[in-house]
């Protein structure tokens, strides 16, 4: 297979990851980046050995094939129209949009360019992810029929070096940490039928208490908690919390999904390993299940190796843009629902993604 030259936009919190991982696919490699702060482009091209490059210029080279779009949420849809419309596929840091407008368009005109559109959350890919996901094809908790989710936590101030737009108009703990939440859930469960919840804020206003600019004060615009009921096409009905609220921690797991046999304890599907716990009817406690797949460690970019793969051998990718289209369908549909106080139907349409095969040399994924 020959290796796809791919470029990347945005150089930063997020983009050491997507470097490094990209290190350990055979099937594209980096070669160039971009950012609109130039000092940031040329500081990344200088660590990792590749072309720092404007972003128009970027564009507008011909030797890359694909790029990954790592700015922030607010822009997403807007630079991917620009990359696809340059002739170049494209993989999106998530959300798709912050508009479900926004992810129509970059969908459809990936679909007129016939190119390909990609989008993270591509945790569900790892070892985590997919183990939990052949335990349940294969029967291991019967048939699912409910589960919860549950992401409390206290915010980015504390830790990001610009938590700023996490509270601004596409930010917020549900188009935040909500698309790997309702990934995973697709994932294992297949596509969301309905939506019901409510929306809260506890705090107009934050403290920033990252040490390089301790004491800013940070205006919040969004709703910082979710709380709802997904009605899944299978049947399961699936609780969800979503929360940047929770100052002082909890005793939850991640997710649990509960089946006529048995129940599964899913890892954080913000991370790519374990551990897999199972408890049948007979347990009386936890028993820790052995990874069944490959990549237990931060592979970000996997998603975008597996659309080179597609490409090459013609077959749907797994991080697709109807994947994520649907994603960010149902996580607006909670702030809708809480607005109208009704059920909202989810009209997208996706596939379950594939799960991936067993025994997968490092590297490879198919």
């Amino acid at each position: 297979m020959k290796k796809m030259k791919v470029g990347v936009i945005g150089c930063g919190n997020i983009s050491k990851a997507y470097f490094n991982a990209m290190k350990t696919f055979r099937m594209s490699e980096i070669i160039a980046c971009a950012d609109i702060k130039e000092e940031a482009a040329k500081a990344k091209a200088e660590e990792y050995s590749v072309k720092a490059m404007s972003v128009d210029g970027l564009l507008a080279d011909k030797s890359i094939e694909a790029v990954i779009n790592l700015t922030i949420p607010a822009v997403h849809a807007e630079v991917d129209r620009k990359i696809l419309n340059a002739g170049k596929h494209v993989h999106s840091e998530k959300p798709l949009g912050i508009t479900l407008d926004e992810g129509r368009k970059v969908v459809e005109l990936a679909k007129k360019k016939n190119l390909r559109i990609g989008c993270a959350p591509d945790t569900f890919m790892g070892a985590g992810g997919q183990t939990c996901r052949k335990l349940i094809d294969d029967g291991w908790i019967g048939r699912p029929v409910s589960g919860i989710v549950s992401f409390l936590g206290k915010g980015p101030e504390g830790w990001h070096p610009n938590p700023a737009f996490f509270y601004q108009k596409g930010g917020g703990p549900m188009l935040d940490l909500g698309p790997y939440y309702m990934t995973a859930l697709v994932n294992l469960l297949g596509p969301v039928k309905k939506v019901c919840a409510m929306t809260t804020m506890a705090w107009k206003e934050r403290l920033d208490t990252h040490p390089d600019h301790f004491g800013a004060k940070l205006p919040v615009d969004v709703p910082t908690h979710y709380a709802g009921v997904l009605e899944m096409q299978n049947g399961a009905i699936i609780t969800v919390t979503v929360s940047f609220d929770i100052k002082c921690g909890h005793g939850h797991n991640p997710i649990e999904i509960y089946g006529t046999e048995g129940t599964l304890a899913v890892p954080d599907p913000n991370t790519f390993g374990g551990p897999v716990r199972l408890r049948k009817m007979k347990d009386t406690e936890w028993k820790e299940v052995p990874l069944s797949h490959s990549y237990d460690t931060n592979m970000r970019g996997i998603g975008l190796a597996d659309m080179v793969c597609g490409i090459e051998q013609k077959r749907p990718h797994r991080c697709c843009g109807e994947l994520a289209l649907h994603v960010l369908e149902v996580m607006l549909s909670f702030e809708e629902a809480s607005k109208t106080g009704k059920h909202v139907t989810i009209k997208s349409k996706c596939a379950q993604p594939a799960p991936l095969p067993t025994g997968l040399p490092e590297g490879m994924l198919d």
